[in-house]
Order: C-alpha cells, then sequence, then structure tokens
C-alpha cells in the first residue's frame, strides 16, 4: 500500500490548457505550457464551476500584467468614472493603489456606454477569485509594490512566472507556422545597422488602422529621420490609401526604412543589436517582450489594458515615453488621428541622444538584465513555478478527484 501511495505521489503532475482564442492569449499560453513542461508537469470562466465540481484546481491565466489587474480591480470595486465630471478629458483617479494613478475619462471603459464589457470583466473577476490562484506573465523585480499590493492588500493567490517568451527555443516561428516572407531579409537588412539606430514599429494582431492614421504614421517615421522595420498587417488598407508623397522614394531606396507583410518574427527583432526604440499599442506580450530585449518603447495604446501598461511603462518603470493617444476604443472603432510630427517627436525623445532618451535606455537595459534574471535557477519566477507545482502535487496528495474544492 506504501509503495502504491508512493507511485501515486511520484506520477507527473497533469495541467489541461484552455486558451482564449485569440493570438494575444494562445502564443504566451503555448509558452507557458512548454515551460511547465519543462519541469516534469506532462483558461474561460465556465471552467470554476466544472473543476471544483470534479475536485480539479482551477488557476485563472488573463495575459496581463499586476499592475492592469491591479487597475482593473479597482475599477471594479470603485468605478470612478461613474462620479467624475462628463468630459473626455477630465481626469480621474483609481483609488487605493501603490502610486497616484490617473487617466483620462476617454482612455477608460464607461460602464454606461459599454455595460456588456462591464459586465464581462465583473463575470471573469468573479470566477478568478474562486479558482486556486492566478498565473502572471510577469517577474516580480519588475512591478515588485503591485505584487505587494495584489497578494496582500487585495488577498489574491498570484503566482509570476514570466517573462514566459523566453522559455521558447525557435523564436522565428514563434506564433506562427508561417511566418511574413520578408522575415529573413529583414534580418539581414538589421545586420547592416548601427547598434541602436532603429526603431521597430507593430502594433499586434487586433489592432487596426484607418488610412489616415497609417497617413500620418508614415509621415512621422519618414520626419523622424531613424531607421525604421514597420510590421503592417496583409488585411490592412492597400498603400495607395494611406502612402504619403515621397514616402514610396524613401522606400525604394531601401537604406532607411523595412517594411513586413504578415508575421514578423518579433523577438528576433527586438533582441537584434540594432534595435533602438519599439512604437508599441502596450499590449502586455509585446510590453514584457520589449523589456526582456531591453528596447524601450514609444507608446501607443488603443484599448483594454493597454492604457494601463502604458502607465506602467512611462511613469512607473519609465522605460518609455507617450505620442499622447486619448481615447479607449475597440479594435474596429475609430480612433483620433495623431499627426506625424508628434510621432517623429515621440521617437526623437527615445532615440535622439538627450538625456531623457539616454536614462530611459539604461533603465530598460537594467530591466532586460532582470528580467533574464528572474526565469534562471534560483531567479524569482523559477522559483514561482517550482512553488506552484509543489503546491498542486502536495493539494493532489490530499484531495481526492470528485471532490468540491471550492474552500480548498
Amino acid at each position: 500500500m506504501a509503495a502504491k501511495d508512493e507511485q501515486h505521489q511520484q506520477s507527473p503532475l497533469h495541467i489541461l490548457f484552455f486558451p482564449f482564442l485569440a493570438p494575444g492569449h494562445l502564443i504566451p499560453m503555448a509558452d507557458m505550457a512548454a515551460l511547465f513542461a519543462s519541469r516534469g508537469v506532462s483558461f474561460f470562466d465556465w471552467s470554476t464551476d466544472a473543476a471544483a465540481e470534479h475536485g480539479v484546481p482551477r488557476l485563472a491565466f488573463l495575459g496581463s500584467s499586476i499592475f492592469a489587474r491591479s487597475c482593473s480591480d479597482s475599477m471594479l470595486r470603485n468605478n470612478p468614472a461613474e462620479s467624475a465630471p462628463d468630459d473626455p478629458d477630465a481626469l480621474v483617479s483609481l483609488p487605493g493603489l501603490p502610486h497616484h494613478v490617473e487617466l483620462r475619462r476617454c482612455q477608460m471603459m464607461d460602464p454606461a456606454k459599454r455595460p456588456e464589457h462591464w459586465a464581462m470583466f465583473q463575470s471573469l473577476d468573479a470566477a478568478d477569485q474562486k479558482c486556486f490562484g492566478e498565473v502572471i506573465n510577469s517577474f516580480r523585480d519588475l512591478e515588485p509594490d503591485y505584487v505587494e499590493h495584489y497578494q496582500r492588500t487585495l488577498g489574491r493567490r498570484a503566482w509570476l512566472v514570466g517573462p514566459v517568451a523566453l522559455a521558447g527555443k525557435d523564436m522565428a516561428v514563434r506564433g506562427t507556422s508561417a511566418p511574413s516572407p520578408d522575415a529573413d531579409s529583414c534580418l539581414r537588412w538589421l545586420d547592416t545597422k548601427q547598434p541602436g539606430s532603429v526603431v521597430y514599429v507593430s502594433f499586434g494582431t487586433m489592432t487596426s488602422f484607418a488610412p489616415s492614421e497609417l497617413h500620418q504614421l508614415a509621415r512621422g517615421l519618414g520626419l523622424s529621420g531613424k531607421n525604421f522595420v514597420w510590421v503592417i498587417a496583409r488585411s490592412g488598407p492597400d498603400s495607395s490609401e494611406w502612402m504619403p508623397e515621397g514616402f514610396a522614394e524613401l522606400m525604394a531606396r531601401g537604406d532607411r526604412g523595412f517594411i513586413i507583410r504578415g508575421w514578423a518574427p518579433q523577438m528576433l527583432i527586438l533582441n537584434h543589436p540594432a534595435l533602438g526604440g519599439f512604437v508599441t499599442h502596450c499590449g502586455w506580450n509585446s510590453t514584457l517582450e520589449a523589456v526582456s530585449a531591453g528596447v524601450p518603447m514609444v507608446t501607443w495604446p488603443r484599448y483594454a489594458d493597454q492604457f494601463y501598461n502604458e502607465k506602467l511603462v512611462v511613469e512607473v518603470l519609465n522605460v518609455g515615453v507617450s505620442v499622447g493617444a486619448k481615447n479607449y476604443a475597440s479594435a474596429m472603432e475609430a480612433h483620433e488621428v495623431i499627426a506625424g510630427e508628434v510621432i517623429a517627436e515621440s521617437i526623437g525623445r527615445l532615440m535622439g541622444g538627450t538625456e531623457e532618451g539616454d536614462t530611459i535606455q539604461k533603465r530598460a537595459k537594467g530591466l532586460c538584465v532582470e528580467a533574464r534574471r528572474a526565469v534562471e535557477n534560483g531567479g524569482s519566477s523559477h522559483s514561482d513555478v517550482g512553488r506552484l507545482v509543489d503546491e498542486l502535487m502536495a493539494r493532489r496528495s490530499r484531495v481526492k478527484v470528485g471532490e468540491d474544492i471550492s474552500t480548498n
């Protein structure tokens, strides 16, 4: 009998991943699966009750930073937009956070205007609070005040296991089986550039731009005077709808800019020595990948948690500058057009050799070291993975499958 118990306790721990079917969730989920597999291991709100019914611990993963999760919790608890002036530019403070965090009302989801989104977030949050805990793609030294706030003040169980992108093996095809045919040529083009001289421009897989926005972005890249790699979706508007005068000639020369149409090997590009900045929508995957590569950011959030992540990057971590995006809107809604001159100025602040830019660059390089240290043997994320596996193994030995685990 003792031998059977010992054999049961030593059998592999099985973890079933339920990814939300969007690239921004699928990719880190696959990375996380690889991470747990390397440690001997052989996410939807409806799964909470199903897991509890069968005695299976449920772990939540939303693909956000601890900072963004804390901001979202403040929003759900307090709904500060409800009492704010009915002015898009009114500043709204999020109470109960370690830092003074405020956003313009137009940068926040308005529960009165988006009741279905508000209800969805409330449902997700309620489900997450009933689960065994949360797995976070971040690391403790990146946002220590918010780890403390989330775990001790809010009483949420969380394990920080990131950056999970560093667990991947083949960065060239990470997230896709069909990378852009431009990918290899781009990397060879980067090889010809001086260290820190190229700005990378990419807005993820779900962000769409109107032709007027693309027009100003192209103008901004031209006015910046910097070399650039720009990722444009294959399904985007035809270049004849947005290309400014002189841009085609600039691209034809081949020395200033490189456009990738389709899926780019983002981790390889960000980690190339020629990279000196990243114009990003502040999706958490892209943000954390830039941190892991030591690349500072020009922040241009669009929707979801991206305005929270911008606050973290620019005001808390001091590794980026903002283009001044104001309006929270969905991927399919119109956004305010930001002028090319503003875009060029933001890139210049980051990469123009100013005291501000140099400080940001140094800070970004330091966070890169901390990110990589976190996933190494003995690092905080490496240790959190081990602690989580140990807790799950210990729990399996004392709870029979089929028991209700809602109070365990």
